[in-house]
């Protein structure tokens, strides 16, 4: 049952004061996800997180959409955890997580690698016990000035990133599509070289 099941998780840190964080687009990307997907809504599991499962299309790769009810630095156990729960490999994990080392609106992909000082996926490499999952990384852009990375991705999107962040979340959803209907390749050729 597992062969063809994805676990998709959404990045960010718990509480509706958090939810429109630059940190959470990887959980805004997995609401998008859920609504194409028709799973209806976030349901808590046992594994400490919020599930929703659903089928890209009939027939289609099942698809387990994950966001852990953690704090962002101990993403590990929960993502784990439902990787047990449903019988997921490694590398059938997809880690959807903001990233400051790429502009805003850009969305690029990868599997494997180091994790760029990102505490998240660090925490999520340890509790898996490899780096060999993929990631999608949605590009926020860097701070401004000297501001602090950890206080700027605790920020909300400016207003100017909120006129394009719906279309920011579109492109991730479609990696996200392209990547486990079509590979890696695929999806990297169309959004690496589009951005």
């Amino acid at each position: 049952m597992a062969e063809n099941t994805w676990l998709v998780a959404g990045l960010g840190n718990p509480g509706p004061g958090y939810s429109r964080n630059r940190h959470n687009v990887g959980q805004m990307v997995l609401d998008e996800l859920a609504s194409r997907i028709g799973g209806g809504a976030f349901k808590s599991h046992k594994t400490h997180a919020q599930v929703v499962e659903g089928r890209l299309r009939p027939g289609g790769p099942r698809l387990v959409l994950g966001k852990p009810l953690t704090f962002m630095n101990l993403s590990g156990g929960p993502v784990s955890a439902m990787a047990k729960f449903y019988g997921v490999q490694p590398d059938h994990v997809i880690a959807v997580h903001d990233e400051i080392d790429i502009p805003f609106n850009t969305v690029k992909l990868k599997i494997g690698g180091g994790e760029g000082g990102h505490n998240g996926l660090r925490d999520i490499s340890k509790a898996l016990g490899t780096k060999d999952y993929y990631r999608i990384r949605v590009g926020v852009g860097r701070p401004p000035g000297r501001m602090d990375t950890a206080d700027y991705v605790l920020k909300d999107f400016g207003a100017a990133e909120k006129k394009d962040l719906p279309f920011l979340i579109d492109d991730a959803a479609d990696a996200i599509e392209l990547l486990i209907e079509e590979g890696l390749l695929a999806a990297q050729q169309k959004f690496h070289s589009s951005n």
